[in-house]
């Protein structure tokens, strides 16, 4: 393979760096052009590659057409941020004790955390081009990748299956606003569901297979339709609620922390939103890797991250504050906001804002996780869009709901898994940033070659493994024991940073790395 770069600046590493001339743009014409076209020849396999490791959806991208600009990856955020779930661990802060100021520092701090981490992930992506099963290739090894890439996806399948059911329940209130009419057919069961909650569950699960269908474009898009929509109706939400309590919140509730508690509470509340975002910060190179530079990455995460999640965290405050200044009590969700809008016209814009949000956060956070991990499970069989039936399909069959309504699978086994990402992050940040310091060489991903970089033992990295277990063994006991409560909000950091110590100490820090780029094997990015 060649060690030469392409035409243009490169940085340190010889890595291109193109100038992003429209950072908060979707691409010019000429390159949404690009992007909707397919490489040269599909399906063919690249000389030098292995058809076991490669195909059209794992391949690098090239650095022409890509169409992930700042606004795009703002929009990411725009939507994750404001996801019910997330209003819903914020607004029980405020039952909690924290008031106004302390939310907003622990918004602020955890905005901070997350900032550093989504950009060191995000420039992986930017500079190899390749999505997060390919890059973990890099720390455990051609076959020992698969490992990261089933506990990621299995995590994300479950959270898709969860995710659209709560986005039916937002639906069947629609439905029930509309037509009281039907009221009979959510009074019925089967499997955990009535006839209603069955139809709202199989509509937006097939809406959002026809979108991931389409691949990573639709997705792009569909996240810069839905982001404005979102930010507009959680402002709309929160002045409803402030006109409704004349023009008052109470800033914290009477029950109020001080002291060394509440400070406690702060930094529990910010890592806790840090481990929310664990997943993602896992996988970001997935979107990334459609990034056109390492600007649009650090301008997209700087107004999507820490000024969107100051934005959000008002919305919580103006929302909880308004209704314990109203009733005394506290709301648990937007959802019992919406309820209670006595319009049924101004209800059913608030209920679609709500499901456009979930759907969008489900597509970005919980649905194409999965489809690479299959993808990169089955490259030989699988594309991008069998992979995205299936992972549906899959999340159709657990019966999501009844996860859902079970808290011992909910801590257990996906809080179990949640646990396990920050050994993982541990791990790949270390190599590629403290070993190889970013000189990667790409075509070598995607080589069986046993003289490949990445070869390793039979293609797995027993190091990794070694380095990872033991920091897993420790985040899974802080994470699930009743007895480290207090810290288990910390497992994610306390598993990453001991598996990135483990293995910087037995791995050969001198060992030489090459810096190649996967242009002569990258395909255009219209996934």
């Amino acid at each position: 393979m060649s060690h030469e770069n392409g035409p243009g600046p490169h940085d340190e590493h010889g890595h291109s760096q193109l100038i992003d001339p429209e950072p908060w743009g979707t691409g010019d014409p000429a390159v949404e052009e690009i992007a909707r076209g397919g490489p040269a020849a599909p399906g063919q396999v690249p000389a030098g590659v292995s058809a076991r490791l490669y195909n059209e959806d794992l391949a690098p991208t090239t650095r022409k057409g890509r169409t992930w600009h700042a606004y795009s990856i703002f929009t990411l955020w725009a939507n994750d941020v404001h996801s019910l779930g997330n209003y819903v661990f914020a607004i029980g802060l405020f039952a909690l004790g924290l008031g106004a100021w302390q939310i907003l520092l622990a918004f602020l701090l955890g905005a901070v955390l997350l900032f550093l981490l989504l950009n060191l992930s995000g420039f992986m992506g930017e500079r190899t081009g390749v999505p997060f099963p390919v890059m973990s290739r890099i720390a455990f090894g051609i076959r020992g990748s698969n490992i990261p890439a089933i506990v990621r996806g299995a995590v994300a399948v479950a959270w898709f299956g969860i995710q659209t059911y709560l986005a039916s329940v937002v639906l069947r209130v629609l439905v029930l606003a509309l037509a009281p009419s039907l009221a009979p057919l959510d009074t019925d069961s089967f499997l955990g569901l009535s006839t209603l909650g069955w139809l709202s569950f199989l509509v937006l699960w097939a809406v959002q297979v026809v979108i991931v269908s389409f691949g990573m474009e639709m997705i792009r898009k569909y996240e810069a339709f839905a982001g404005p929509i979102i930010l507009v109706t959680m402002l709309a939400l929160a002045i409803w609620m402030f006109m409704k309590a004349e023009g008052s919140i109470a800033w914290s509730t009477a029950d109020a922390l001080t002291g060394p508690e509440m400070w406690v509470r702060i930094f529990q509340s910010a890592a806790l939103w840090v481990v929310i975002y664990g997943t993602f910060v896992l996988n970001f190179c997935d979107f990334t890797r459609g990034a056109p530079s390492e600007r649009s990455v650090v301008r997209g995460n700087f107004f999507g991250i820490p000024i969107n999640m100051i934005f959000f965290a008002a919305i919580v405050i103006v929302l909880s504050g308004a209704q314990y200044r109203i009733d005394g009590t506290v709301i648990e969700s937007p959802i019992d906001v919406v309820i209670a809008i006595p319009n049924t016209f101004l209800l059913v814009l608030a209920c679609l804002a709500l499901i456009i949000l979930t759907v969008a956060v489900n597509l970005m956070a919980n649905f194409v996780a999965p489809i690479y991990t299959l993808a990169h499970l089955f490259p030989r069989t699988l594309d991008f869009r069998k992979a995205a039936i299936i992972s549906a399909v899959i999340g159709l069959l657990i019966l999501p709901w009844n996860l859902y309504n079970s808290p011992l699978v909910i801590v257990y086994f996906l809080g179990g898994l949640g646990a396990l990402l920050g050994p993982l992050f541990g791990v790949i940040m270390a190599d590629y940033w403290l070993l190889r310091k970013g000189k990667i060489n790409v075509p070598d991903l995607y080589s069986d070659s046993p003289d490949g970089e990445y070869a390793y033992t039979g293609g797995v990295n027993r190091k990794a493994i070694i380095a990872g277990v033991p920091a897993a063994v420790v985040a899974l006991i802080l994470a699930l024991v009743p007895a480290f409560t207090l810290v288990a909000g910390f497992s994610w950091f306390v598993g990453a940073i001991l598996s990135a110590g483990i293995y910087m100490l037995i791995m050969d820090r001198h060992a030489p790395f090459h810096a190649v780029d996967g242009e002569e094997i990258a395909v255009a990015p219209k996934h």
